[in-house]
């Protein structure tokens, strides 16, 4: 099989990684994951991962929790890096090389991310999580995954999310809910189609970077997806 792309930009939920829990993180989960990036990067493709900080801390209403928003930030920054820690050991476990790198400095743990040492890293066929959002608090990790993805020169953005692609309305709602099998940017803008945040979105758009949104939940989608199956929503210009 030749993959479709050389070098993508794997965006996961933080919510993703809990699994059927409530909280926290799911090592069942963790070790899918792990699999189906390992079955991509068998066929030379060069992987580098975002993931949010949801399932462990969510930016909250500063009225109700006394938190100022960038200190809420900074802190949801903090829980990517658990997240990308935790994604690592899974990763090294089912034999694939990672590097974790950081936008806050914290030595111990992970590199801090320098974009030419992050290139050469995947050129070496390491996988690179990057962690800690863009380092800057209002910026979400959608807007950091659009960001790293367009510093690495990535070929696409690999959105992994619960449903199977970008439909009219949340099909976990509507059952009347359509499927788009591709769909341009400006459509998404007009019809109010929440694949991003505007931030994230408008990067992406401006820099002509695809997005394919998917469901990395069933094991075996993400190979499906690189290896050119029309699987998932494509986002184009």
């Amino acid at each position: 099989m030749l993959p479709r792309f050389k070098r993508v930009l794997l965006k996961l939920s933080g919510e993703s990684l809990m699994g059927d829990k409530n909280f926290g993180l799911d090592s069942e989960v963790i070790s899918q994951y792990a699999l189906d990036i390992k079955l991509i990067t068998e066929l030379g493709v060069q992987v580098a991962i975002v993931i949010g900080g949801g399932n462990i801390y969510r930016g909250m209403n500063e009225a109700e929790t006394g938190i100022e928003r960038a200190q809420g930030d900074y802190m949801g920054m903090l829980a990517t890096v658990i997240n990308g820690m935790a994604l690592q050991s899974g990763l090294e476990r089912a034999g694939v090389y990672t590097r974790l790198q950081s936008a806050i400095k914290m030595e111990q743990v992970a590199e801090p991310y320098i974009r030419r040492r992050a290139i050469r890293h995947l050129e070496k066929g390491r996988v690179v999580i990057f962690g800690a959002g863009t380092g800057n608090p209002y910026f979400t990790t959608d807007t950091a995954g659009s960001l790293r993805a367009i510093e690495i020169k990535a070929d696409v953005i690999l959105k992994g999310t619960r449903v199977d692609g970008i439909y009219t309305s949340d099909p976990e709602k509507d059952v009347k809910a359509k499927k788009f099998e591709s769909i341009t940017f400006s459509e998404c803008i007009a019809q109010n189609l929440k694949v991003m945040d505007m931030t994230a979105f408008t990067l992406c758009m401006e820099n002509k970077l695809p997005i394919i949104v998917f469901d990395m939940d069933t094991p075996g989608t993400l190979l499906r997806v690189i290896t050119g199956e029309k699987v998932g929503t494509l986002v184009t210009g």
